[in-house]
């Protein structure tokens, strides 16, 4: 989800109008809902002290704001955040801590759901031995070369319709 998203869902939550939002940043009355519309639409992006101050101001870390950042603990908390607001994403413990697409949420979630299910089978099958390592990370690093363009394949027991696409390929 892009920084104006982010804005637009955070300040909805928080339940401002665009120009309330522009006020308690400090913009002019008179442009102070153009600018916001113009950050939550992306024709402009927020530089780092407007991004602290929009953070300050929704009550949020400016992490929840910003481009998401999977090289550290934290940043990579913010992108499954921002994966539970567009995607249902959710965190769950069922023998280890567990995340689970909720595939009810939208045709994206759907799609999510069954292309982490056909990354659950690949890795299923490299565990059973039925992929070499070599073979799993090829599969991953040209993902989603061997995935339909809107629906994910349905899945076999061995491991799913994708991976032995892959199989066949390098075959």
């Amino acid at each position: 989800m892009a920084i104006g998203e982010r804005i637009r869902l955070l300040r909805t939550l928080r339940g401002m109008t665009q120009r309330a939002l522009g006020l308690a940043v400090g913009f002019p009355e008179k442009n102070a809902h153009i600018r916001v519309a113009q950050y939550e639409s992306g024709a402009r992006v927020p530089k780092a002290e407007l991004t602290a101050v929009l953070a300050e101001v929704l009550h949020v870390a400016p992490q929840a704001l910003q481009t998401p950042d999977i090289d550290t603990p934290v940043g990579l908390m913010h992108t499954l955040f921002a994966l539970e607001d567009r995607y249902g994403l959710t965190v769950s413990e069922d023998h280890g801590v567990c995340l689970r697409v909720d595939s009810s949420k939208g045709e994206d979630a759907e799609l999510l759901a069954e292309l982490l299910s056909a990354w659950r089978q690949a890795a299923s099958m490299r565990e059973r031995g039925l992929l070499t390592r070599e073979d799993y990370d090829n599969w991953r690093y040209l993902f989603p070369a061997f995935t339909p363009p809107r629906r994910a394949e349905k899945q076999t027991s061995e491991g799913g319709a994708l991976v032995e696409q892959y199989k066949r390929q390098q075959g």
